[in-house]
């Protein structure tokens, strides 16, 4: 299959990648493809001609979202809908990976691909609006719900983590938001696996188990033999610009309908992760 990836310096699409080696062809364009502009984006599908495209690119800076309304639409909403369009005209299946902000975190039990959206944010809402754009335009389309991603491309917050707990005698993280935390690397095997099954339609596609940041941090930090004191602390108390979901956890039904298995728990996740596949990349990229 040939494959037209999106975002492809990003933690997913860096993984998407890696993953896919050996097994299909894929195209990777980052900043050098403005999905905000539908011209481009038109062109550039029409000359690669893909058998599919994949779009992790996205506007992720939560916070900043609130203060800057118009660039997170025109990544989240507008790129997507420019996205759709390209596959429309091309006749092609349009991948979208979106997040569990598109829900609003009142839940008491896990969300499901077949509850409603409800975000809070500007982030989340725009991220919304981007699946709305994918499944208005297009017959054919998987839309990815995924959350509190980490992996060896870009920043995030184990990488964080792990650099304040070496440099720190305590850290301060938040205790009253709970989800689930996803190893770029098992979702993108995840999404090959989707895409190579061909049902389309919506997924929720997480690390098994679930955990506050808190819990995570204390997590990271024994993976990684680190002795840092971890202090709870609130999200009222940060004061941060966004609002975020109280609970997040996200349940697979769409993968548990189909008799495809769930991604591995998270704890299992992160260890391969800090222990192997970390290291290894920064020697790779000659960090150290």
């Amino acid at each position: 299959m040939k494959i037209l990836l999106t975002g492809s310096k990003g933690q997913l699409g860096t993984d998407f990648q890696l993953v896919s080696e050996g097994r299909h062809q894929v195209d990777g364009y980052d900043l050098d493809l403005d999905i905000t502009d539908r011209g481009a984006v038109e062109r550039r599908v029409a000359d690669a001609a893909p058998d599919l495209v994949v779009n992790t690119a996205a506007f992720t800076n939560v916070d900043g979202a609130e203060s800057d309304e118009i660039a997170a639409y025109r990544v989240n909403a507008l790129g997507a809908q420019n996205l759709a369009l390209g596959c429309q005209q091309a006749g092609i299946p349009l991948l979208h990976v979106s997040t569990d902000f598109v829900f609003n975190g009142d839940s008491g039990s896990p969300y499901t691909e077949f509850d409603r959206p409800d975000p809070r944010g500007v982030y989340g809402k725009s991220k919304y609006a981007g699946e709305c754009y994918v499944a208005g335009l297009l017959n054919r389309y998987y839309i990815c719900r995924t959350s509190w991603l980490f992996g060896v491309g870009g920043h995030n917050f184990v990488k964080t983590m792990l650099q304040a707990g070496r440099q720190r005698d305590s850290v301060r993280v938040v205790d009253d938001q709970e989800g689930s935390p996803t190893y770029s690397r098992d979702l993108a095997s995840k999404l090959l696996e989707i895409i190579e099954g061909g049902s389309y339609g919506i997924y929720h596609l997480s690390n098994s188990g679930s955990c506050t940041w808190n819990e995570f941090t204390r997590a990271i930090f024994e993976i990684a033999g680190i002795n840092t004191t971890v202090l709870p602390v609130s999200t009222a108390e940060l004061g941060r610009p966004a609002p975020r979901p109280r609970y997040s956890v996200m349940r697979g039904l769409a993968l548990e309908m189909q008799g495809i298995e769930p991604m591995r728990h998270y704890r299992e996740a992160t260890e391969e992760f800090i222990r192997r596949d970390l290291p290894a990349w920064e020697e790779r990229e000659g960090q150290r």
